[in-house]
């Protein structure tokens, strides 16, 4: 992937080296129960983290800028250049807040903890990424290592911003809340995850005109994307954790179905392809 002559906009938040954020009333107890939840039980740790948004948690804030660091400019140049697709497609959109950290923040919508992975906050409208996940996605869970597989990544938690600005996760959230069953809720997650992997699609289709060719995709950049589609989806994660496959558990979607709406978004190019709710 073509990327370190992107432009930057030098606003990525850069709270790394910071001491994690305080918690009061049984703080650790919810993050470990999020992340047992999310890792080994499949359940989304969105909803938990919002759940948590009423706890103390102390806010901190880092460094606003481009960071010195290659793996920080990826995320700065990736980012300013999803803003500028979006700004494209997309009338009145409005930039998300993105900070990277290590181990632990405090965030709008509790504490947030690196085992979560990255994830975006509806609360504050800001993506949390802790950059070890890419060595753990890599290492355990079999994901591309290539920087377009990370770009995707990140371009899917920006999807979740797309959504909060068009107002289908307030919906999906609406919707569980009246589902008579945790597997019907979790079909609503699933096809907002799939939604966001559409969005990321979208976004790699439009990289390269909306940066004059600065940041772009090159020959066998896709398949990278689609090896870690293909590792993170619900069915792969189970078969690693828990040995079985349980598809009413499903939160983001099967390997199949995360490569799937990756592709048509890349290939349509078109956010209005990326109806994964009918």
């Amino acid at each position: 992937m073509r990327w370190k002559d992107g432009r930057r906009g030098g606003n990525v938040e850069d709270r790394r080296g910071m001491s994690g954020g305080k918690l009061a009333g049984g703080g650790i107890g919810f993050v470990l129960i999020a992340l047992v939840v999310s890792y080994f039980l499949g359940i989304d740790p969105q909803p938990l983290l919002e759940a948590g948004s009423g706890m103390s948690s102390q806010q901190q804030t880092g460094d606003v800028g481009t960071p010195e660091d290659e793996a920080g400019q990826f995320v700065d140049v990736v980012g300013t250049n999803v803003n500028d697709v979006w700004a494209n497609l997309y009338d009145g959109y409005k930039k998300p807040n993105v900070v990277i950290y290590s181990q632990g923040t405090g965030t709008g919508c509790g504490y947030g903890q690196a085992a979560m992975g990255p994830f975006y906050c509806p609360a504050d409208q800001t993506i949390y990424l802790d950059l070890s996940f890419w060595q753990q996605m890599e290492t355990q869970l079999g994901a591309s290592g290539a920087d377009f597989a990370r770009a995707y990544v990140i371009a899917h938690e920006f999807g979740h911003h797309v959504q909060t600005l068009t107002g289908a996760s307030q919906q999906v959230r609406q919707a569980q809340q009246r589902a008579g069953s945790q597997s019907e809720a979790n079909k609503y997650s699933v096809a907002l995850e799939l939604q966001a992997d559409c969005y990321a699609g979208v976004w790699a289709a439009h990289a390269a005109t909306a940066s004059n060719g600065r940041v772009a995709l090159e020959r066998g950049d896709m398949e990278e994307g689609l090896k870690t589609a293909n590792a993170i989806g619900d069915d792969m994660l189970q078969k690693r954790s828990q040995g079985r496959v349980t598809p009413e558990a499903f939160t983001h979607g099967s390997a199949e179905q995360r490569m799937e709406w990756l592709s048509r978004g890349y290939q349509t190019g078109d956010p209005r392809q990326c109806d994964t709710f009918n």
